[in-house]
């Protein structure tokens, strides 16, 4: 690992020493400005577009600046990782027969990749310098794609996610703060011009303007945040979406420039390649746990999980899956046993569910389940 200098090369050798360790792209930026940012974010709360994710409500303060979260912060350095699909995501929608897991979430967990090689330039830093460090990969109250947008790496575009001019939407984030002084980068302007494409795209119309998100309409939200039964209207949208959505980030015109990631820690296991619904219905809690060991996808849980599962075979338009949605009427999750009667009444004629109907919803006595047969 090459050492830092002193401070005439020291932004070349930063950048040398992050991209050493394996991330893509690096830029600096100082912990003041975002006033602007933090506006948007407080109009997000207050419009209660985060849903469920109370978490957001917490440390607003410290989220919505640097200096409040470690007030010794002098610097922060933004790193990006690419994790660029091989293939087009949204081919995959179309096989009807297999679960889509959004591009992420196919190989390890970025957030142990990520943050391991932070640390390794951190403590780096540290040794050379005697300077303070500390690393955030999106799990602590730090708002990642302003500051990249303001250190270079990129912008936010409309869909509120980051573009890179590089690597089009296919970047990880982290952030090293540090109490070094390190000259500032240029802030990234917008490019993305009159194009809507990523607000068009989307299934469930979760863009109720530009640069805005209500994530209670995201899918990715709906799949992986929402602890609930989906509303009726999201489900038809679903379609095979499993795990999160890519549409808004794979139609992004500015993808002509990424590429495919180097890192094979994010290529996708083989058993997660076009998925059967019905092997991942068939997921006991054990089976789901080591299926899934080492990936985002195991923190949701197995009956949320088979909740999406459960979605998308309503949406196959298979009825060889009849048998299977039979067999997961006699769950313990209620949660699980009302997707699986929505689904039904998807495949099956109105007397096919009629007939199960009469077998088995005398027998339901929670309420939610009851809903689904009527």
């Amino acid at each position: 690992m090459p050492s830092v200098s002193k401070p005439s090369s020291l932004k070349k050798d930063i950048e040398e020493l992050v991209l050493s360790v394996g991330f893509d792209a690096v830029r600096f930026t100082y912990p003041a400005g975002l006033e602007q940012k933090a506006q948007y974010f407080d109009t997000f709360l207050e419009k209660s577009r985060h849903g469920e994710m109370t978490w957001m409500e917490q440390k607003v303060d410290r989220r919505k600046s640097p200096l409040t979260l470690w007030p010794d912060v002098k610097s922060i350095i933004m790193i990006g990782m690419n994790y660029g699909p091989g293939t087009d995501p949204l081919k995959f929608l179309e096989n009807q027969n297999s679960g889509n897991i959004s591009v992420y979430a196919l190989g390890k967990d970025y957030h142990d990749v990520v943050k391991k090689r932070l640390k390794q330039v951190a403590r780096k830093i540290h040794q050379d310098f005697g300077e303070e460090v500390k690393v955030f990969v999106d799990t602590a109250p730090v708002m990642e794609k302003p500051l990249a947008e303001k250190s270079g790496l990129g912008w936010q575009g409309k869909h509120t996610n980051l573009v890179s001019r590089g690597f089009g939407s296919w970047l990880f984030l982290g952030s090293i703060f540090t109490t070094l002084e390190i000259e500032p980068d240029e802030a990234q302007k917008d490019n993305c011009g009159s194009c809507q494409a990523c607000l068009d795209i989307c299934p469930t119309k979760a863009f109720p303007a530009p640069y805005q998100l209500d994530a209670r309409r995201c899918i990715s939200y709906l799949t992986i945040e929402f602890k609930g039964h989906i509303d009726l209207e999201f489900r038809k949208a679903m379609g095979n979406r499993i795990y999160g959505c890519d549409d808004c980030l794979s139609v992004c015109p500015w993808n002509k420039y990424a590429v495919k990631t180097n890192e094979p820690h994010y290529y996708p296991r083989i058993e997660l390649d076009h998925p059967r619904l019905d092997d991942l219905a068939a997921l006991d809690d054990a089976t789901f746990r080591r299926f899934f060991s080492g990936s985002p996808v195991k923190r949701i849980g197995r009956d949320y999980f088979i909740r999406n599962v459960l979605i998308a075979v309503g949406n196959s338009e298979n009825k060889s899956y009849i048998p299977l949605l039979c067999s997961k009427l006699e769950e313990k999750s209620p949660l699980i046993r009302a997707m699986a009667v929505w689904a039904l009444k998807q495949l099956c004629t109105v007397r096919e569910f009629g007939e199960f109907k009469n077998q088995y919803a005398n027998l339901e006595s929670d309420v939610d389940v009851q809903k689904e047969w009527h």
